[in-house]
Protein backbone atom coordinates (compact mmCIF):
# COMPACT_ATOMS: atom_id res chain seq x y z
CA UNK A 1 0.00 0.00 0.00
CA UNK A 2 0.84 3.43 -0.56
CA UNK A 3 1.66 6.34 1.37
CA UNK A 4 0.73 10.39 1.21
CA UNK A 5 0.49 11.24 -2.26
CA UNK A 6 0.04 15.16 -2.03
CA UNK A 7 -0.51 18.31 0.06
CA UNK A 8 -4.07 18.46 0.42
CA UNK A 9 -4.76 21.15 2.18
CA UNK A 10 -3.46 23.26 5.38
CA UNK A 11 -5.39 25.22 8.07
CA UNK A 12 -3.58 29.01 9.55
CA UNK A 13 -4.55 30.83 12.32
CA UNK A 14 -4.35 34.71 11.63
CA UNK A 15 -5.13 37.39 13.77
CA UNK A 16 -6.08 39.38 11.69
CA UNK A 17 -9.05 37.56 9.37
CA UNK A 18 -10.35 40.80 7.26
CA UNK A 19 -6.36 41.50 6.78
CA UNK A 20 -5.89 38.01 5.50
CA UNK A 21 -9.00 37.94 3.29
CA UNK A 22 -7.86 41.14 1.55
CA UNK A 23 -4.47 39.85 0.66
CA UNK A 24 -5.51 35.88 -0.45
CA UNK A 25 -8.21 37.85 -3.00
CA UNK A 26 -6.24 40.41 -3.59
CA UNK A 27 -2.41 39.56 -3.74
CA UNK A 28 -2.34 35.87 -4.23
CA UNK A 29 -5.55 35.39 -6.26
CA UNK A 30 -7.25 32.88 -4.37
CA UNK A 31 -10.96 32.72 -3.81
CA UNK A 32 -12.25 33.48 -0.92
CA UNK A 33 -15.12 31.48 0.33
CA UNK A 34 -17.32 32.59 3.60
CA UNK A 35 -18.14 29.84 6.15
CA UNK A 36 -20.94 29.82 8.48
CA UNK A 37 -18.52 30.76 11.44
CA UNK A 38 -18.03 34.30 11.71
CA UNK A 39 -14.02 33.31 13.07
CA UNK A 40 -13.56 31.06 9.97
CA UNK A 41 -13.21 31.33 5.80
CA UNK A 42 -11.61 29.13 2.96
CA UNK A 43 -9.90 29.61 0.40
CA UNK A 44 -10.17 28.32 -2.77
CA UNK A 45 -7.91 27.62 -5.94
CA UNK A 46 -8.75 24.76 -8.23
CA UNK A 47 -12.06 22.81 -7.82
CA UNK A 48 -11.85 21.68 -4.03
CA UNK A 49 -14.14 22.87 -1.53
CA UNK A 50 -10.85 24.50 -0.25
CA UNK A 51 -6.85 24.12 -0.06
CA UNK A 52 -6.35 26.96 3.09
CA UNK A 53 -8.46 27.29 6.12
CA UNK A 54 -8.58 30.70 7.83
CA UNK A 55 -9.33 30.66 11.33
CA UNK A 56 -9.29 33.74 13.63
CA UNK A 57 -6.79 32.79 16.25
CA UNK A 58 -3.57 34.70 17.67
CA UNK A 59 -1.31 32.32 16.60
CA UNK A 60 -0.27 34.16 13.06
CA UNK A 61 1.47 30.31 12.23
CA UNK A 62 0.35 27.27 10.51
CA UNK A 63 -1.57 25.11 12.90
CA UNK A 64 -2.51 21.65 10.69
CA UNK A 65 -1.31 20.52 7.62
CA UNK A 66 -2.76 17.60 5.93
CA UNK A 67 -1.23 14.88 3.41
CA UNK A 68 -3.84 12.89 1.67
CA UNK A 69 -3.81 9.37 0.74
CA UNK A 70 -5.41 8.02 -2.37
CA UNK A 71 -8.36 6.17 -0.46
CA UNK A 72 -9.94 3.80 2.10
CA UNK A 73 -7.67 0.66 1.82
CA UNK A 74 -4.65 3.27 1.88
CA UNK A 75 -6.57 4.99 5.04
CA UNK A 76 -6.65 1.87 6.64
CA UNK A 77 -3.22 0.72 5.74
CA UNK A 78 -1.68 4.14 7.31
CA UNK A 79 -3.60 3.19 10.53
CA UNK A 80 -1.75 0.08 10.90
CA UNK A 81 1.90 1.52 9.77
CA UNK A 82 1.30 4.13 12.32
CA UNK A 83 0.55 1.61 14.50
CA UNK A 84 2.69 -0.66 14.36
CA UNK A 85 5.66 2.09 14.32
CA UNK A 86 4.55 3.22 17.81
CA UNK A 87 3.22 6.75 16.47
CA UNK A 88 0.18 8.18 18.54
CA UNK A 89 -2.98 9.07 16.54
CA UNK A 90 -6.35 9.45 16.57
CA UNK A 91 -9.28 8.61 14.32
CA UNK A 92 -11.01 11.39 13.34
CA UNK A 93 -14.81 11.37 13.86
CA UNK A 94 -17.67 11.32 11.01
CA UNK A 95 -18.20 15.05 12.19
CA UNK A 96 -14.92 15.99 12.17
CA UNK A 97 -14.10 14.71 8.44
CA UNK A 98 -17.38 16.70 7.36
CA UNK A 99 -15.86 19.67 8.69
CA UNK A 100 -12.92 19.29 6.61
CA UNK A 101 -15.04 18.08 3.87
CA UNK A 102 -13.47 15.05 3.17
CA UNK A 103 -14.34 11.16 4.02
CA UNK A 104 -12.19 10.27 6.44
CA UNK A 105 -9.67 11.76 8.66
CA UNK A 106 -6.84 11.05 11.28
CA UNK A 107 -5.00 13.61 13.40
CA UNK A 108 -0.97 12.74 14.52
CA UNK A 109 2.30 15.36 15.48
CA UNK A 110 5.52 15.28 14.23
CA UNK A 111 8.51 14.66 16.07
CA UNK A 112 8.22 18.66 16.29
CA UNK A 113 4.65 18.47 17.65
CA UNK A 114 3.57 19.64 14.73
CA UNK A 115 -0.26 18.67 13.98
CA UNK A 116 -0.86 16.38 11.01
CA UNK A 117 -3.82 15.36 9.55
CA UNK A 118 -4.27 12.23 7.22
CA UNK A 119 -7.48 11.97 5.09
CA UNK A 120 -9.14 10.92 2.02
CA UNK A 121 -11.79 11.79 -0.11
CA UNK A 122 -11.53 15.34 -0.36
CA UNK A 123 -15.07 17.26 -1.39
CA UNK A 124 -14.35 18.36 -5.49
CA UNK A 125 -16.58 20.67 -6.61
CA UNK A 126 -17.16 20.26 -10.37
CA UNK A 127 -20.15 22.19 -10.68
CA UNK A 128 -18.21 25.34 -9.31
CA UNK A 129 -15.76 26.19 -11.38
CA UNK A 130 -12.70 28.47 -9.62
CA UNK A 131 -12.94 32.44 -9.94
CA UNK A 132 -9.98 33.96 -8.69
CA UNK A 133 -10.05 36.76 -6.43
CA UNK A 134 -8.50 38.85 -8.94
CA UNK A 135 -7.70 38.63 -12.80
CA UNK A 136 -4.87 36.06 -13.04
CA UNK A 137 -3.19 35.10 -16.57
CA UNK A 138 -3.46 31.46 -16.16
CA UNK A 139 -4.32 29.33 -12.95
CA UNK A 140 -2.69 27.58 -9.99
CA UNK A 141 -0.59 24.27 -10.61
CA UNK A 142 -1.83 21.81 -8.22
CA UNK A 143 -3.29 18.55 -9.65
CA UNK A 144 -1.06 15.49 -8.88
CA UNK A 145 1.32 17.90 -7.12
CA UNK A 146 -1.30 18.85 -4.49
CA UNK A 147 -1.75 22.57 -3.46
CA UNK A 148 2.42 23.65 -3.19
CA UNK A 149 5.07 23.47 -0.90
CA UNK A 150 6.06 24.54 2.78
CA UNK A 151 9.05 24.83 5.02
CA UNK A 152 8.93 24.21 8.48
CA UNK A 153 11.27 24.90 10.85
CA UNK A 154 12.10 22.11 13.39
CA UNK A 155 13.38 21.07 16.69
CA UNK A 156 13.73 17.75 17.06
CA UNK A 157 16.44 16.91 14.32
CA UNK A 158 16.62 16.73 10.80
CA UNK A 159 17.45 13.07 11.41
CA UNK A 160 14.22 12.25 13.47
CA UNK A 161 12.11 14.79 11.19
CA UNK A 162 12.99 12.30 8.33
CA UNK A 163 12.50 9.00 9.22
CA UNK A 164 8.57 10.07 10.46
CA UNK A 165 8.08 11.80 7.25
CA UNK A 166 9.30 8.48 5.67
CA UNK A 167 7.10 6.04 7.75
CA UNK A 168 4.04 8.39 5.90
CA UNK A 169 5.69 7.38 2.43
CA UNK A 170 8.06 10.73 1.81
CA UNK A 171 11.19 10.26 0.52
CA UNK A 172 14.23 13.12 -0.06
CA UNK A 173 16.71 14.61 2.15
CA UNK A 174 19.31 17.26 2.72
CA UNK A 175 19.36 19.38 -0.69
CA UNK A 176 21.67 22.59 0.51
CA UNK A 177 24.31 23.12 2.42
CA UNK A 178 23.56 26.89 2.62
CA UNK A 179 26.19 29.50 3.70
CA UNK A 180 24.36 32.20 5.08
CA UNK A 181 26.06 36.19 6.34
CA UNK A 182 27.40 36.05 9.89
CA UNK A 183 26.80 32.06 10.59
CA UNK A 184 30.61 30.01 10.68
CA UNK A 185 28.92 26.89 8.99
CA UNK A 186 26.26 26.49 6.38
CA UNK A 187 22.52 25.82 6.77
CA UNK A 188 21.62 21.88 5.84
CA UNK A 189 17.65 22.12 4.61
CA UNK A 190 16.32 19.10 4.33
CA UNK A 191 13.36 18.83 0.71
CA UNK A 192 10.62 15.55 1.18
CA UNK A 193 8.33 14.63 -1.91
CA UNK A 194 5.96 12.16 -2.25
CA UNK A 195 4.61 13.12 -5.49
CA UNK A 196 5.41 14.82 -9.23
CA UNK A 197 6.25 18.30 -7.31
CA UNK A 198 10.03 18.43 -6.67
CA UNK A 199 9.22 19.11 -3.15
CA UNK A 200 6.28 19.22 -0.82
CA UNK A 201 7.64 19.87 2.80
CA UNK A 202 10.62 21.49 3.46
CA UNK A 203 12.06 21.74 6.76
CA UNK A 204 15.55 24.18 8.17
CA UNK A 205 16.38 24.79 11.39
CA UNK A 206 14.32 26.01 14.36
CA UNK A 207 12.59 29.49 13.88
CA UNK A 208 10.55 31.72 15.17
CA UNK A 209 7.10 30.47 14.03
CA UNK A 210 6.20 26.87 13.08
CA UNK A 211 6.09 27.53 9.51
CA UNK A 212 8.95 29.76 6.88
CA UNK A 213 6.69 29.86 3.66
CA UNK A 214 3.97 28.58 1.45
CA UNK A 215 4.35 28.05 -2.04
CA UNK A 216 2.16 28.68 -4.57
CA UNK A 217 2.80 27.82 -8.33
CA UNK A 218 1.23 29.01 -11.38
CA UNK A 219 1.12 28.07 -14.85
CA UNK A 220 1.67 31.78 -16.32
CA UNK A 221 5.36 32.84 -15.61
CA UNK A 222 3.35 36.13 -16.09
CA UNK A 223 1.48 35.52 -13.14
CA UNK A 224 4.58 35.58 -11.13
CA UNK A 225 5.37 39.31 -12.86
CA UNK A 226 1.86 40.40 -11.86
CA UNK A 227 1.89 39.23 -8.14
CA UNK A 228 4.96 40.64 -7.66
CA UNK A 229 3.83 44.39 -9.18
CA UNK A 230 0.61 44.09 -6.71
CA UNK A 231 3.24 42.88 -3.85
CA UNK A 232 5.16 46.14 -4.46
CA UNK A 233 1.94 48.28 -4.89
CA UNK A 234 0.21 47.06 -1.60
CA UNK A 235 3.42 48.05 -0.03
CA UNK A 236 4.21 44.22 1.31
CA UNK A 237 7.86 43.37 2.58
CA UNK A 238 9.61 41.75 -0.53
CA UNK A 239 11.94 39.41 1.59
CA UNK A 240 13.72 37.05 -1.37
CA UNK A 241 13.63 39.32 -4.69
CA UNK A 242 12.99 37.10 -7.96
CA UNK A 243 15.28 34.39 -8.63
CA UNK A 244 15.86 30.16 -9.68
CA UNK A 245 15.94 27.68 -7.13
CA UNK A 246 18.89 25.34 -7.70
CA UNK A 247 16.18 22.07 -6.88
CA UNK A 248 13.46 22.88 -7.90
CA UNK A 249 14.60 25.06 -10.80
CA UNK A 250 11.49 27.52 -9.52
CA UNK A 251 11.57 31.09 -10.82
CA UNK A 252 10.12 32.54 -7.66
CA UNK A 253 10.22 35.28 -5.16
CA UNK A 254 9.19 35.92 -1.28
CA UNK A 255 7.39 38.18 0.17
CA UNK A 256 5.90 39.01 3.97
CA UNK A 257 2.06 37.63 4.53
CA UNK A 258 -0.20 39.61 7.33
CA UNK A 259 0.25 36.87 9.56
CA UNK A 260 4.51 37.97 9.19
CA UNK A 261 5.55 34.41 7.93
CA UNK A 262 6.63 34.05 3.95
CA UNK A 263 4.45 33.30 0.55
CA UNK A 264 6.41 32.57 -2.51
CA UNK A 265 5.16 32.59 -5.59
CA UNK A 266 6.58 30.49 -8.17
CA UNK A 267 6.53 29.05 -11.85
CA UNK A 268 8.45 26.35 -14.00
CA UNK A 269 9.56 24.14 -11.06
CA UNK A 270 11.25 20.87 -12.13
CA UNK A 271 9.33 17.34 -11.26
CA UNK A 272 10.82 15.01 -7.93
CA UNK A 273 14.03 13.56 -9.34
CA UNK A 274 14.88 9.78 -8.69
CA UNK A 275 18.73 10.41 -7.65
CA UNK A 276 19.91 13.04 -4.53
CA UNK A 277 22.33 15.84 -5.34
CA UNK A 278 23.06 18.87 -2.56
CA UNK A 279 24.03 22.82 -3.69
CA UNK A 280 25.19 25.64 -2.18
CA UNK A 281 23.57 28.77 -3.81
CA UNK A 282 20.41 29.29 -5.99
CA UNK A 283 21.04 29.31 -10.03
CA UNK A 284 20.54 32.97 -10.50
CA UNK A 285 18.64 35.88 -8.49
CA UNK A 286 17.00 35.20 -4.69
CA UNK A 287 18.85 37.78 -3.22
CA UNK A 288 17.61 38.63 0.65
CA UNK A 289 16.65 42.17 0.93
CA UNK A 290 19.02 43.35 3.56
CA UNK A 291 17.76 42.62 7.15
CA UNK A 292 14.74 41.02 5.48
CA UNK A 293 15.75 37.36 7.10
CA UNK A 294 15.66 37.55 10.54
CA UNK A 295 13.33 35.09 12.72
CA UNK A 296 13.12 32.93 9.01
CA UNK A 297 16.18 30.78 9.11
CA UNK A 298 18.90 29.61 11.71
CA UNK A 299 20.74 26.76 12.09
CA UNK A 300 19.27 23.44 12.98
Amino acid sequence: MGGVTELGYLTLGVSDLEAWKAFASQVLGLEVVPSLEPDKCYLRMDYWHHRVTLVRDDADDLLVAGLRVAGQDEFRDMASRLDAAGVVFRLGSQAEAEARHVLEVMMLADPNGFAIEIFHGPHVQFDKPFHPGRPMHGRFKTGLGGLGHIMQSQTAGLGKTYEFYRLLGMRGGIEYKMPLPGLPQPVPLMFLNCNERQHTFAFAGPGEKRINHIMFEVENMADVGLAHDLVVRAGLPIIIQPGSHANDQMFSFYFKNPSGFMNEIGWGGRPAQAQSEYYEGDAFGHAPVPGSMKGFMVPA
